[in-house]
This record gives structure tokens, C-alpha cells and sequence, in this order.
């Protein structure tokens, strides 16, 4: 008999994983709390696959064997703790595509620049020549990937809430960027057991698989160190040498590995490389690391970094208006990552941030605003929490109520030589959509003037 498989969720991951058990013969059933968007019901429908709408009513009664839920549930919800304290298995997406295929798995995580590393890695790998396909919280679920053609390698952004849900997940190559205060409200606010979840990522490795990570970032350092990890620990840090890692020295890119006992060394100019900024040497030496695991040509990898171009709304240069440089980087929705942002400007900055507030510390880009903001646009329906820390450390902050009005105001503020900087710090669900919606307004607005 099929296994009776409950969904929760139909979004990307739910809908891929939906489609990839009907083509191995479960018994599917998918819920969801909303309304099903037209692009994935279509493709629902198609299938013949069984649906439910506005509610788990169905779910409920259904009596599954096996659970795959969206990411953004927690295990706290009534129907999941329901169905985890009568004994049955609840897993992710990406431990179930993983499951059903034979790829050698490259997993990336941390609180910042697991997109970019994830994208890096992955033209880095396909330039190579080998057969890589970029999946997980980028582009399509790793289940639609498996679906359609089962790739040699899968390079997989992966975040905290996917990894609370595996099992067996086993990434060769493991990558842990950074681990910083983020979503700690579905932690219980616990630093612990965030950093618990993001270190799940390397736990079914064995000695033959590989853990990449900054031993410059402390919380990260001092985790791993502490970790029972039994994958090989490869670090990555601004200062070295390592026997085996990554480091910058004399403004030299260098990675030396030893592989098979043999050296397996490689280095280039930071000036060389397309991703600029102190965040974005960490991340490009994860990613020529993981290269240089799976013995990509050093030139392939020199070539890479050189072309490889930023991904939408990461510190993304829109365009130039009159010598003021508008950068978009939406997808800052945290501290840390706007902290990174801040940190690579060079120029006078007009700083537009705000949104819906997690808990935000904003006293780590103290001195960074004091130093390089010369005004802050407040974006958001409630903007106090910014005004009581940065008031004090700019001439000037304003509020505005849609994008059209910030972009307009910030470029009111500037001067020839300056650059308008959109990096919220925050969620973007008070005034838009999705981070990718304040992205794209912010680029119209821009254009617009």
C-alpha cells in the first residue's frame, strides 16, 4: 500500500515536494492554512493531487504516516505538536527531496550571506564543468530539482527551520557562515538553541565529509570547537595562515588544502574579486573552498570570482542620478546584514532602514552610523525604535510612508560623491510584500526620478 503523506503547506517547498511523492507513488494529501497561490495550484491540479484550502480540517483527520511541512511552521503548532506526540515522523522539504536522490549535496547556512555563497558556489561549480544545479531557500525546492532531473551535484541554501525537521540530511560539504541573533522568537528566544539549529547541518557528516566555517565570527568559532562534529573542520578567516583553510594576507586571496596527500593550493587578489567588501571575502572563500574540495580547476575558480555578478536586492547598484550612487540591498532584514552593508561604503551614505522590527539591537551599528550616515530615511509604520538609537548620531532623520516618498527625500538629502543606501535591518511585511517587493519598488522609485 502507498504511505499516506500529509503536506502542510503548498508554497515552493510544499508544492515540490507534493509533486516529487506523487511521482514515487504516495498517497498525498496537501494543506494549507491560506489560499493556494495560481502558480503552484496550477501545477497542483496538473498532477491530480489531493488539496485542501483556508484551514487543516481535513489534515487533522487524516491519519498520516509521514509529515513534510513548510519551514515556516513551527513543531509548536497545534496540528504538528498534535501529530509528533502520537509518534509520527515530521520532516522538511529538504530531508525528504534528499531521500530520493543520489546528488552530492553542498548545504549552506548562517544568519547572512548564505544566498550570495549559495549562488557563488554554484557558478563556481557549473564553470568547473561540473553538473551543479542551485536550489533550496534560492530558486526552486530541492524536491522540484530532484523531480526533474536529479543533478551530480546540489548546491542548497539552507536556513534554521529547514534544518529543525531533518533526519538523514548529510551535505558533503557543509558550510556555516556566521551565526548572529535572528528569529530568535522561534527559539524561544534562545541563542543556544538558534545556534543549536544551525550547526544541525553538519551532524550526520562523517570523517570522509567536510565542515566549512568562519572562525572569525566568535559565536561560530566557539560553537564549532565545542560541536562533537565529525566532519573534516576546513576554517575560513580574514587572518592566517591555516595548514588547512582560508585567509587573506598581504591582500591575497589563499586557500591551501591538502587533499589525498597532496597540496592543493590556490590564491588571487582580493582587488580582483567582482564582490567587494570584507562580508564578501568570507564568502567567496567559502565558496573556492568547497571548489577546491570537489577539484575545480584554479583557473575556473579565478575566472568565477572575477565574473560572477551580485544577486538582486544584495547590495545590488541600481544606477547612478546626478553622482548619487542608489544601492539596493533589501534583503538586509537584519542587523548583521545591514551592519555588513554599512561596512563596505566608502562614500557619504543617506541610510533608508526600518520595517517590522524583530527585536533588533540596533547598538552594533553605532558607531558605523556615526561614522559613515549622514541622514536616515525611517521606512516603516512604526519608527521609534530607530529614532531612539540613531538621533543622537545624525544630523538628520526622517519619516516617510512609502518608498516613493523615502527615494525622493534621500535623494532631496544628497550630494554629488554620496550614496543612497536601502538597507532595512527589518521585515518588510508592514509596507510590502516580501523583502523582494521593497526591492523592486525601491529600484522604480529610483528610476523614476
Amino acid at each position: 500500500m502507498a504511505i499516506r503523506l500529509l503536506i502542510l503547506g503548498g508554497k515552493e517547498s510544499g508544492t515540490g515536494a507534493a509533486l516529487l511523492a506523487a511521482s514515487k507513488g504516495y498517497d498525498v494529501l496537501l494543506s494549507d492554512a491560506g489560499t493556494l497561490l495560481p502558480q503552484y495550484k496550477e501545477k497542483l491540479t496538473a498532477a491530480e493531487i489531493d488539496c485542501e484550502e483556508q484551514g487543516h480540517a481535513r489534515a487533522a483527520a487524516y491519519a498520516p504516516e509521514l509529515i513534510v511541512k513548510s519551514p515556516g511552521i513551527p513543531d509548536s503548532s497545534p496540528l504538528v505538536a498534535g501529530y509528533l506526540a502520537a509518534g509520527v515522523p515530521v520532516i522538511s522539504e529538504i530531508e525528504f527531496a534528499a531521500q530520493h536522490s543520489k546528488a552530492t549535496i553542498i548545504g549552506i547556512t548562517g544568519s547572512n550571506g548564505k544566498t550570495t555563497t549559495t549562488a557563488l558556489t554554484g557558478h563556481l561549480l557549473k564553470r568547473g564543468g561540473l553538473d551543479a544545479v542551485v536550489a533550496g531557500n534560492i530558486g526552486n525546492s530541492f524536491a522540484q530539482v530532484v523531480l526533474e532531473r536529479d543533478p551530480a551535484y546540489a548546491v542548497l541554501e539552507v536556513s534554521s527551520f529547514q534544518l529543525d525537521n531533518i533526519q538523514t540530511f548529510r551535505p558533503h560539504i557543509a558550510v556555516l557562515l556566521n551565526i548572529t541573533p535572528d528569529h530568535l522568537d522561534r527559539y524561544d528566544h534562545s541563542m543556544d538553541r538558534y545556534a543549536a539549529a544551525k550547526l544541525r547541518i553538519g551532524e550526520n557528516q562523517t570523517a570522509s565529509d567536510y565542515f566549512l566555517y568562519c572562525s572569525d565570527d566568535p559565536e561560530t568559532n566557539t560553537r564549532v570547537n565545542a560541536s562533537t562534529l565529525a566532519g573534516q573542520r576546513i576554517p575560513f578567516a580574514l587572518n592566517g595562515p591555516f595548514e588547512r583553510g582560508a585567509w587573506v594576507e598581504d591582500n591575497q586571496l589563499h586557500v591551501n588544502l591538502s587533499l589525498n596527500n597532496q597540496q592543493n593550493n590556490f590564491s588571487m587578489s582580493i582587488y580582483e574579486l567582482a564582490l567587494q567588501g570584507k562580508h564578501n571575502i568570507y564568502n567567496s572563500m567559502a565558496a573556492s573552498i568547497a571548489a577546491r574540495v570537489l577539484e575545480v580547476r584554479k583557473d575556473a575558480i579565478r575566472e568565477s570570482l572575477m565574473d560572477f555578478r551580485a544577486l538582486e536586492h544584495r547590495l545590488e547598484s541600481v544606477v547612478k542620478v546626478h553622482g548619487v550612487d542608489f544601492i539596493n540591498d533589501s534583503k538586509a532584514t537584519n542587523v548583521n546584514s545591514t551592519w555588513y552593508a554599512l561596512e563596505s561604503m566608502d562614500k557619504p551614505v543617506i541610510w533608508i532602514a526600518g520595517g517590522v522590527d524583530k527585536g533588533n539591537d540596533y547598538s552594533q551599528l553605532t558607531e558605523l552610523v556615526r561614522k559613515k550616515v549622514k541622514a536616515v530615511i525611517c521606512l516603516g509604520t512604526d519608527n521609534r525604535k530607530l529614532h531612539d538609537a540613531f538621533s543622537r548620531h545624525v544630523d538628520l532623520m526622517v519619516n516617510t510612508q512609502s518608498m516613493v516618498e523615502a527615494v525622493r527625500m534621500a535623494y532631496h538629502l544628497s550630494n554629488p560623491g554620496d550614496a543612497v543606501l536601502l538597507s532595512p535591518a527589518c521585515a518588510s511585511f508592514d509596507l510590502f510584500r516580501n523583502y523582494e517587493d521593497r526591492g523592486w519598488q525601491f529600484k522604480m522609485a529610483v528610476k523614476a526620478l
